[in-house]
């Protein structure tokens, strides 16, 4: 007996010293080694600490901005990424900071920047906190062969020929949001509110209406229920994630969980009608889940085995994907277009005069929408200025050389769009002014040719709701500039920061309407 227990000893001895190594190796000895080797190679910036990395003074720095507002400017990278801001100002471009225990290259070269996007084999989607699974995953989040299929399955949605059939869904949207303003205002014509939960109502309720047409109703409790996950989702990505976290019956884990089993159930009922409709001989809804459906039915037809098409379950996480990405990108362009404009009056008043010009006060098309030239100039400043998604990010699946540098597998690579479109060395001496100006060329003329505007992402994992999100845009502006003038309100606080990576005004959005 006495044997068996030293034998028992001397097993969990081993097992623990394994562990304690394994531990060790993955907090200290393997990011000390992966430093010196990058270092070799002429990376400054930042040396690894401990566990946490960079983490702790990038949330203390970040927490630390986020008390207080800025001045009305539009040099909000030291607020918005401050610990960025401050190693590429001590370090240069091209800099080593560390997630955790992981390093990751903070990249500004364009060119560099391009051969990450172009090669998305190579350099790969993140894995994120697994608790991003209960929120929103589809085609944006996967990989290598399963994103090729989805993607290819998902395009046909998103061609300018099927999206022109969505602009009078789009305006029924924009006229109940300007109706409930006009119903709103004074004697005088004025209304002074906060316009970014109604923009993010608008946004949703597009989205609503184009993604499941006549279920339009439950289209908007899928949408409340996942902005409800998404603040859950944020509360949660605040700390480190520790493995096996999501399994514990924590009151957010149980509520975020309860929320993915309602939406599923919701979507799922969306699409078990559609199909059934589809297998009846029903004519294909013009929707965006219609159009998925069908194109998923040919995709399967061609090939004869359902495995080369998507899965319920993947039409269901694609159909959260819609909501998520969608509904922030349209939402969050088109609030800070109205602050500019509120603050830039005369811009304010070229476009309005340009939507009078082209269709005066009806209701506009897809080809009148497609005629404005300063609207579109305005949009792609906005989105140079204030791009929604301020930082792409790109883990490498495989030892590979960048230019002159060797990154080693697993190793992440950081792309601050945002400082590329701050950049006066490519943009010149007012990089960080408001000027639509430099778009009256169009966009390969204002970045002379270089890839450094990248509001949607870049290469062969570009956005494909781009189109889709800038006509949305276009039709909201058109139709509040043909009913509305704006300003600033004083109680309007310029406070840009990231819920979820994306680019928000932390107060809101306090404006002065006037009816026209």
């Amino acid at each position: 007996m006495d044997m068996f227990y030293s034998i028992i000893g001397v097993l969990c001895s081993v097992f623990l010293t394994i562990w304690a190594w394994i531990i060790l190796n993955w907090v200290w000895f393997k990011p000390k080694k992966l430093e010196k080797y990058l270092r070799q190679q002429g990376l400054g910036g930042s040396h690894y600490r401990l566990l946490f990395g960079d983490m702790k003074e990038t949330a203390q720095m970040v927490k630390q901005a986020y008390s207080k507002p800025i001045n009305f400017t539009n040099d909000i990278v030291p607020r918005i990424l401050p610990f960025v801001d401050k190693l590429i100002r001590s370090s240069g471009t091209n800099t080593l900071t560390w997630m955790g225990p992981s390093p990751a290259l903070l990249l500004i070269d364009p060119e560099l920047v391009k051969e990450v996007l172009t090669k998305n084999y190579v350099y790969q989607k993140p894995r994120n906190n697994p608790l991003g699974k209960l929120l929103a995953e589809g085609f944006a989040t996967y990989d290598t062969d399963k994103w090729a299929k989805n993607r290819r399955i998902i395009s046909p949605a998103f061609h300018l020929e099927k999206l022109k059939h969505m602009v009078p869904a789009f305006c029924l949207s924009c006229s109940e949001m300007l109706s409930k303003w006009e119903n709103g205002a004074l004697a005088d014509g004025s209304l002074e509110l906060d316009v970014w939960p109604d923009i993010r109502t608008l946004a949703g309720d597009m989205i609503s209406r184009t993604a499941f047409g006549s279920n339009y109703e439950e289209g908007r409790k899928i949408f409340e229920l996942q902005m409800q996950q998404s603040e859950l989702f944020e509360q949660a990505i605040q700390s480190i994630y520790v493995p096996g976290w999501r399994f514990l019956p924590t009151k957010r884990n149980k509520k975020m969980k309860k929320i993915f089993k309602d939406v599923r159930s919701l979507i799922l009922g969306i699409i078990n009608k559609r199909v059934r409709a589809m297998q009846e001989g029903e004519a294909t809804h013009s929707d965006l889940l219609g159009l998925l459906l069908e194109s998923n039915f040919k995709e399967i037809q061609e090939h004869g085995n359902e495995r080369f098409g998507m899965t319920s379950e993947e039409v269901i996480q694609e159909c959260k994907l819609f909501y998520f990405a969608g509904h922030e990108t349209t939402a969050i362009l088109l609030v800070w277009t109205l602050i500019l404009l509120s603050k830039h009056s005369d811009w304010q008043a070229r476009a309005r005069d340009e939507v009078l010009q082209v269709f005066g006060n009806n209701i506009p098309d897809f080809e009148e929408l497609n005629r404005l030239k300063i609207v579109t100039m305005i949009l792609n400043e906005v989105l140079r200025l204030y791009t929604p998604g301020v930082m792409i990010s790109r883990r490498v699946n495989e030892d590979t050389k960048l230019g002159e540098l060797s990154l080693p597998s697993g190793m992440f690579v950081l792309m601050p769009s945002i400082l590329l479109h701050h950049d006066p060395s490519l943009w010149g001496d007012d990089a960080k002014e408001f000027n639509p100006e430099r778009f009256s060329e169009g966009v390969a003329k204002a970045t002379k040719g270089q890839p450094c505007f990248l509001p949607f992402g870049g290469g062969p994992r570009i956005c494909i709701g781009q189109n889709f999100a800038l006509l949305e845009a276009k039709m909201a502006l058109a139709l509040i500039l043909q009913r509305f003038s704006f300003e600033l309100s004083p109680l309007y606080t310029h406070a840009p920061y990231l819920f979820l990576t994306l680019l928000q005004p932390q107060y809101g959005a306090q404006l002065i309407m006037k009816k026209l």
